[in-house]
């Protein structure tokens, strides 16, 4: 039995207590999902980076966090979630020859599929054009975010550059992470999908607590008219609380990086949106952990259950 189909069929199994094959071999990935005699793990902060709608710099928020939490000296990998329509390793200069799929069809492990990125940055890329990644099913998504849970040596932080939109792609990682940034731009289609997803994530998965990051604006008063737009719909219909995590301004040399398949913080330390994610990263450094609701959900090295079925609740 390979690890990912280990994955899938003990993410497929009936509700009850679940019982390991005779047959697996001690360490087999599968087999620690049962808790027979595995080691703690060293506990992980998981980040899903979301923004709901598309072209908000989601992707461009997760690779330069990651790469300034990398160059404070954390060991940060970036999960790029966006299956179907990755582009991490594109933004990074990267040339991956495996990809999410390949875990899934149990063609290499977790670790084999780690991608080496400047500053000791970790990418675990999806496909591009893989209209296969693109249809994953709840079980997929769910031994992805299992596998996570067997690498010998979990990082210090996890981020997770999910799709736009509402998907399930989206939502599965983002209720199985420690936190989730929103990233918002000065648009009404941005904020209105970014209230959307707060909805979702709020009722149906119990996220009690949002960060929000204001991208592409003039200044930090714009950044703070954002957030008290959304907060302010937010605090009236929904549970949960919008929390202001910074802004990064409009910056030539944030463009200039992206075009030159680096991210800014590296290239141009010294830039005006570097510096926005630096900041940013510091913060990040210091958030206590979130408070959600008492649920049986997958979270990557939290120690949390999946329910039967394998979706986060």
């Amino acid at each position: 039995m390979d690890q990912a189909f280990g994955l899938q069929q003990t993410l497929g199994m009936a509700a009850g207590p679940a019982t390991p094959p005779a047959a697996l071999p001690p360490g087999h990935q599968a087999s620690t999902l049962f808790g027979n005699g595995a080691p703690a793990r060293p506990p992980c902060r998981t980040i899903a980076v979301a923004g709901g709608k598309g072209g908000v710099g989601k992707s461009t928020v997760a690779v330069n966090l990651a790469m300034a939490l990398s160059i404070a000296g954390r060991e940060v990998m970036l999960l790029d979630a966006d299956m179907g329509l990755a582009n991490v390793d594109v933004m990074l200069g990267l040339t991956p020859s495996r990809h999410i799929g390949h875990l899934l069809d149990g063609e290499c492990t977790l670790e084999e599929l780690l991608l080496p990125a400047a500053r000791g940055l970790q990418v675990v890329p999806a496909g591009s054009g893989a209209r296969r990644l693109a249809q994953l099913d709840n079980g997929e998504h769910a031994a992805i975010i299992r596998a996570f849970d067997e690498l010998a040596r979990p990082p210090e932080f996890l981020l997770v550059d999910t799709a736009a939109g509402l998907s399930d792609n989206v939502t599965m990682f983002a209720a199985a992470a420690s936190d989730v940034i929103l990233v918002v731009c000065d648009e009404p289609a941005s904020l209105t999908d970014a209230y959307g997803l707060t909805k979702v994530l709020s009722r149906d998965f119990g996220v009690r607590r949002i960060r929000m990051v204001a991208n592409m604006v003039r200044n930090e008063g714009d950044a703070r008219a954002l957030h008290q737009k959304l907060a302010r719909v937010s605090d009236r219909f929904l549970d949960v609380v919008i929390d202001f995590s910074g802004w990064v301004p409009h910056d030539e040399r944030l463009r200039q990086a992206i075009r030159r398949q680096c991210a800014v913080v590296d290239v141009w330390p010294s830039s005006h949106s570097a510096l926005a994610f630096k900041k940013l990263a510091e913060l990040v450094d210091k958030w206590a952990e979130t408070d959600r609701a008492v649920f049986d959900r997958i979270a990557f090295f939290g120690g949390r259950n999946a329910t039967a079925d394998g979706v986060p609740r």
